[in-house]
């Protein structure tokens, strides 16, 4: 459970009109289509974090083939292997990719943005914080 200082946190941001409204059916068939078997998880009540870092550190992530972006939820929805309790909380790894509107891919998972949620810049102490 957050404090309130980084629930506060986590309001501020920019808002992003990303996130689907896609039915549970629906995002089963679009993960499927794209990912095969990946397993998914959907969130909602989200936050996209970019990685403030020096521009040497952002480059060795990059080499790595990872995005310096992490994904953190309020509020999971469904996990298809049951890792993430309903309701609880979810951080995710480094990303491999993002669509831009609502599928968010590190190496294990694919997150499923529901509703808006919201992008902001943070370190990685601040990421890392985050409980």
């Amino acid at each position: 459970m957050t404090n309130s200082s980084e629930h506060e946190l986590l309001r501020e941001g920019e808002i992003s009109s990303a996130g689907t409204s896609l039915s549970h059916a629906e995002v089963e068939v679009l993960v499927a289509g794209r990912f095969g078997r990946k397993p998914f998880c959907t969130v909602e009540d989200w936050v996209i974090f970019h990685v403030d870092e020096s521009p040497e550190s952002l480059a060795k992530v990059r080499a790595t083939g990872l995005e310096p972006m992490f994904m953190y939820a309020h509020c999971v929805i469904h996990d298809g292997h049951g890792r993430f309790p309903p309701g609880g909380w979810v951080r995710s790894t480094l990303c491999k990719s993002f669509d831009g509107v609502c599928l968010f891919e590190t190496r294990n998972t694919v997150y499923v943005l529901v509703g808006k949620g919201r992008e902001m810049t943070a370190s990685l102490k601040t990421i890392f914080g985050l409980c």
